[in-house]
């Protein structure tokens, strides 16, 4: 604790040294922490990294007394909750612009009616596809990954991610051909 207030300190004055070690210190941890709240890591890390940019860019004016430790993990979990909550926002404005999308179509109730077929009969067949394939085909259809990243995140050459996928679409196109009237 006494080591840390002399690193804000060092800090204060520009000394990159000392910033670098409290960051080692505390990088890792603060990632921990941040996805204990987001369960995403790669959003943790962010969340952290933004923090000590902040940290760096404002420490002439940073007012910590006791800790540094305490100002830098409820930091981070403030920074947290105010992601959760933006994501928050964001899915409630998404789920409101889909509903009011949906009450002015100019959809009949058939059309209606042949869309939640249609998109109960594609659930079912994802359902009913090998684990791999299917796990292939949303990460690429609905996550926006490319073959190369999840090739790498699932260990699989990106032959057969390429190969997966053509294979899921032989299916979907052959059990949705109907619906393609």
């Amino acid at each position: 604790m006494i080591n840390d207030l002399l690193l804000l300190n060092r800090i204060k004055n520009g000394d990159v040294q000392a910033f670098e070690k409290l960051f080692r210190s505390y990088y890792k941890p603060l990632c921990y922490y941040a996805d204990s709240f987001l369960n995403d890591m790669d959003s943790a890390e962010e969340i952290v990294q933004n923090l000590f940019y902040l940290f760096w860019k404002d420490r002439a004016d940073l007012q910590i007394r006791l800790s540094v430790k305490s100002y830098l993990f409820q930091s981070v979990q403030n920074n947290a909750f105010s992601y959760l909550k933006h994501l928050q926002v964001r899915d409630v404005y998404r789920d409101k612009v889909a509903q009011e999308e949906l009450e002015t179509s100019n959809f009949s109730p058939v059309d209606e009616l042949e869309y939640r077929e249609l998109e109960s009969k594609f659930t079912s067949l994802l359902q009913q596809l090998p684990e791999r394939q299917r796990r292939i085909f949303c990460m690429n259809r609905f996550g926006g990954k490319k073959y190369s990243e999840i090739a790498k995140e699932l260990s699989v050459s990106v032959k057969t991610v390429e190969a997966d996928i053509s294979k899921v679409l032989v299916i979907l196109r052959k059990e949705l051909k109907h619906y393609n009237q």
